[in-house]
């Protein structure tokens, strides 16, 4: 006979026989997404570097992508992901019966990779609703309902692998890892708990051969319900912003701090004028708690802080020369919003956005980046996933040195250049320092 080690045997309830009933009641809540964008009059590179080279143009292309969604609401809003709709000229949504309907796009959010769309209702319009993700625990039922490889309505069932993932997709990555299947087409449906809640945005995976291997990714809902709540009633997101830049603690650093750990948040610079300098936050200060939560690296201060709304009091804990404090702080609104969601402020249209966060070059980053002394340019300091520039090549540290030949030394430059580009619609002619290397890199006004 064999021991169960002294646990308790699990409970039919614990184990079901299957999940046929969940499936029949929120199959109808999920959709298809199919989307086209026109390309037009696109200039090839080779124009573009030999504009008397009598170079032939491209004749205007289709591209068509797949994804997939949910519905939230019998009002027809429906929750997808980002990149499914992203500089989409028409947008399709497919319901299980297999009637289409065309759709809207409500708001987007590249950071999360969140996007809301909005259909016309239908009648007796099957919904979701939003279950608690952070109540879920590695082990715990999942199934993922969706549209991989143009299969509606296909269902896979797995356990939540892990929480609190950091995959470097964006600056907000908290995603739950699931083992239930996830294939191309997947991306913006959504993920299950046993009772039929939704508590995730499936949005990635990882793979060598581009299909499935059990390592598939969701937004936490948690995250997706704030940020869905926001760009229904206001089409847009607000995020905390307290005004600190940050770097992770090395077990060196902690010790030269006479720190016990290397846990929290080092603070490298507090921004004239910020909630962190009013509140008295200096550099050099180690933030270990935000709002009663510990804080064990920057990526953690990272979402506390940006989860905040706008004009709330949170108490942050910091530690100054082995000394705790506490400080009381009014979270402000963040003044470069676009930015801070990989897109490049104010260049036209909502949809055309070159997708990434610029800066001077940081005095410290010099010699990290092999940089020269005399070497002038624009620091990247993001690259939305998915975006122009991250198809382009763009790299989160790159040295953006010229534009179309001309030389940049501040974020506005290249803003200027790439609405140029977009008027006369050719490619934009990046010239990259990358780690002492220099190189060319085209982006496409697509």
């Amino acid at each position: 006979m064999l021991s169960t080690g002294g646990l308790a045997p699990a409970t039919a309830q614990e184990i079901p026989n299957d999940f046929s009933a969940i499936v029949r009641q929120k199959l109808p809540a999920v959709v298809a997404i199919t989307t086209r964008q026109i390309i037009q009059d696109q200039t090839t590179l080779n124009d573009f570097l030999n504009p008397f080279d009598g170079g032939g143009r491209i004749q205007p292309q289709v591209r068509e992508a797949l994804g997939s969604g949910f519905v939230i609401s019998p009002e027809g809003y429906i929750v997808t992901n980002n990149h499914v709709v992203a500089d989409a000229t028409e947008i399709h949504v497919v319901f299980s019966d297999k009637e289409t309907a065309p759709a809207r796009v409500v708001g987007r959010d590249p950071a999360t990779d969140i996007a809301v769309l909005k259909v016309d209702p239908r009648p007796n319009m099957t919904a979701t609703a939003w279950g608690d993700s952070d109540a879920m625990q590695p082990g715990a039922w999942t199934i993922a309902i969706g549209s991989p490889f143009g299969l509606g309505g296909t269902v896979t069932v797995g356990v939540l692998s892990a929480r609190s993932r950091d995959i470097q997709a964006g600056p907000y990555d908290d995603f739950l890892q699931t083992d239930a299947s996830i294939n191309r087409g997947n991306s913006g449906g959504p993920l299950f708990n046993a009772r039929g809640e939704v508590i995730g945005v499936n949005t990635a995976i990882v793979s060598p051969s581009g299909g499935s291997i059990g390592i598939g990714f969701a937004v936490p809902s948690r995250t997706a319900r704030t940020i869905v709540d926001q760009l229904i009633s206001t089409g847009r997101i607000e995020r905390g912003f307290i005004g600190v830049r940050l770097q992770e603690i090395t077990p060196s650093i902690a010790e030269a701090l006479g720190m016990p750990g290397a846990k929290g948040a080092l603070v490298a610079s507090v921004e004239a004028g910020s909630p962190a300098q009013k509140a008295g936050i200096q550099a050099g200060d180690v933030i270990t708690r935000f709002n009663d939560k510990d804080i064990q690296g920057v990526h953690d201060l990272t979402l506390a802080a940006a989860s905040q709304k706008p004009g709330s009091k949170v108490t942050v804990t910091t530690n100054r020369g082995g000394t705790n404090q506490e400080l009381s702080l009014t979270v402000d609104r963040r003044r470069d919003q676009e930015e801070q969601t990989g897109a490049i402020p104010s260049l036209g249209t909502e949809d055309q956005r070159l997708g990434m966060s610029l800066s001077a070059i940081p005095d410290e980053a010099r010699q990290q980046l092999g940089l020269q002394a005399d070497t002038t340019g624009v620091f990247v300091q993001d690259v939305a996933p998915n975006s122009l520039a991250a198809e382009s090549g763009i790299r989160p540290g790159d040295v953006i040195v010229s534009a179309n030949n001309r030389n940049m030394t501040q974020p506005s430059d290249v803003r200027e250049e790439w609405a140029k580009s977009r008027q006369q619609k050719k490619p934009v002619l990046f010239r990259i320092d990358r780690q002492g290397q220099s190189l060319f890199v085209a982006v496409a006004n697509s």
